[in-house]
């Protein structure tokens, strides 16, 4: 039997897809979804700025704003009450 070309490539563009591998759904503080925008935001409390996440070392993630106003009174995480770090990947 020949091995005869039945398709040829002649181009080839790759596509690729991802997602965060989290489980964290919702901001603990606010319960919005993570990637949705903070209360604050949506109320117009905070206007011109981006609604970022914050994660800790202790992996637990919240809207930046929400974990700003929550450590003004309290250092800790609200999930489990440990010292709040902010994950820093650049200082590993």
């Amino acid at each position: 039997m020949e091995n005869k070309e039945i398709i040829k490539l002649k181009k080839w563009n790759l596509v690729a897809l991802w997602s965060l591998d989290m489980k964290i759904e919702t901001c603990a503080i606010c319960r919005n979804h993570i990637m949705d925008t903070c209360v604050e935001c949506q109320n117009g409390i905070i206007s011109n700025d981006e609604c970022k996440v914050s994660w800790g070392v202790c992996n637990h993630a919240f809207h930046t704003h929400c974990i700003t106003r929550w450590l003004s009174s309290k250092n800790v995480c609200p999930l489990d009450t440990k010292k709040w770090v902010y994950y820093n990947p650049e200082e590993k």
